[in-house]
């Protein structure tokens, strides 16, 4: 047991270490310019990672005052969607009810980034390619190799495989460590928290 968070803890250092500083300037800039440009940001997920783009909804929201959404939000058209349109598409479908256009960004959350050939998270892929066809911008956090979206991503960053049996878990984690690192950056940061502006108990 003692063997296994030291392990986990030991990863968490080593994957902070090895993040990709100028990736994640870049993608800072890509979502000051979707801000600036009035466009919208659309976060994705699957699982745990659908969890992690509805608590960035909030954060981008709130704090950096970006119009965001997740279609995983909707529980009613969600299941509506998987169930006569099929898994594959719902996400793009809804996408494209919300006009997805040149001036977006989707944002993708995923430990795998999306593979057809694997059957795995497919309707990622789709999103994206309809995200390519109308020029939005594809921002990502993922795990692995990055998977489609890694591929055909404006920005992405590839949370490092240290512990290949504890990947999931390491991979969704860090992606809350991303995008609070973001979010708070001086440059889309336009509002303080709670705890910020509440002063320290004596």
């Amino acid at each position: 047991m003692i063997d296994h968070i030291v392990q986990f803890l030991e990863a968490t250092q080593e994957i902070a270490a090895q993040l990709n500083r100028r990736c994640l300037e870049h993608l800072i800039e890509i979502l000051v310019e979707v801000r600036d440009d009035g466009g919208r940001v659309f976060f994705l997920g699957v699982g745990g990672s659908a969890a992690n783009a509805s608590h960035a909804v909030n954060d981008f929201r709130k704090i950096a005052e970006i119009e965001c959404y997740a279609p995983s939000d909707n529980v009613s058209e969600l299941t509506a969607r998987t169930n006569d349109d099929g898994w594959d598409s719902c996400y793009a479908n809804w996408l494209q009810v919300s006009r997805l256009n040149a001036r977006d960004a989707v944002f993708v959350f995923s430990v795998g980034g999306g593979d057809v050939a694997g059957g795995v998270s497919v309707n990622i892929v789709r999103s994206l390619e309809l995200a390519t066809q109308v020029g939005a911008r594809i921002l990502g956090v993922v795990g692995r190799d990055g998977g489609y979206t890694a591929e055909v991503a404006d920005a992405c960053i590839i949370i490092p495989t240290i512990l290949e049996d504890m990947t999931t878990p390491l991979v969704e984690a860090f992606q809350a460590v991303v995008w609070h690192l973001i979010v708070s950056h001086p440059k889309l940061k336009l509002n303080k928290t709670k705890w910020e502006l509440t002063p320290a108990l004596p």
